[in-house]
């Protein structure tokens, strides 16, 4: 008997071929579904920021310790989110921190949520620089993306506030794509948006400057809101939630 052809689900070299990215795209929208629902995550609150804001304890100059300004202060929130969270009597509007996996805000988010007793996401991305989730996401709860796309599909999918924290280039697609969205009406839902350190975003974005060019509308700047510590952060996370979730 002549062997067996194999089948076409069961051919890596198949499935990794160009011919199949279609397939590819689909299991990385199908697989974090099904473990969102088997982990009973239907609502997160997203953190965005740069994976080059250390921990305080491995700050070694001046420009690291004002980095790592920002990664305490993400620790710190989400904690005392988490905490919050888990305090709402009703389990169905309860909310997860969810971040990028990666080092920097993103392990800072993860890490708080679990020093809170909670469970949180990590959304991984596969780059050549980074290997993996970071040590403090919910296993269950961690993924690897090759998409970027869908990655931030996912971000945004189950997003009822978003805390966007000092950042590069990937931060600001992120918060630029997000308030597209919004904008744009594709993501139709009120979703509260809280940049962090606005010294910091004055000194890299002039938003006034949209408006005055004509390129966007005034209203479009009530898209988003400031905070400077993280009690503001926290009060205006939870206003939000408290309008437009809870």
């Amino acid at each position: 008997m002549s062997k067996k052809p194999p089948k076409a689900y069961g051919n890596a070299e198949f499935l990794n071929s160009p011919e199949a990215r279609a397939i590819r795209v689909q299991c990385e929208i199908l697989e974090p579904e099904k473990r969102f629902r088997q982990e009973n995550v239907e609502n997160t609150i997203v953190f965005f920021g740069s994976a080059r804001c250390p921990a305080l304890e491995n700050a070694t100059d001046e420009h690291s310790k004002r980095r790592a300004q920002s990664y305490e202060a993400a620790r710190e929130l989400a904690h005392r989110l988490t905490k919050w969270s888990d305090s709402l009597p009703d389990p169905e509007k309860r909310l997860v921190v969810c971040s990028g996996g990666g080092p920097g805000i993103m392990e800072a988010a993860n890490r708080g949520a679990q020093e809170a007793g909670g469970k949180s996401v990590a959304l991984g991305i596969s780059l050549p620089f980074e290997q993996g989730v970071n040590e403090y996401a919910t296993p269950e709860l961690s993924f690897e993306f090759h998409y970027f796309f869908v990655r931030k599909f996912y971000f945004l999918y189950h997003a009822k506030a978003l805390v966007v924290f000092p950042g590069g280039f990937g931060t600001m697609d992120e918060l630029f794509e997000t308030l597209t969205l919004i904008q744009t009406k594709k993501l139709d839902k009120n979703v509260p948006i809280i940049l962090y350190d606005k010294e910091f975003w004055d000194s890299i974005l002039d938003f006034e400057q949209f408006v005055r060019w004509g390129v966007v509308s005034p209203g479009d700047l009530d898209l988003f809101s400031f905070a400077d510590d993280v009690d503001s952060a926290f009060d205006q996370v939870v206003a939000g939630l408290k309008e437009n979730h809870l």
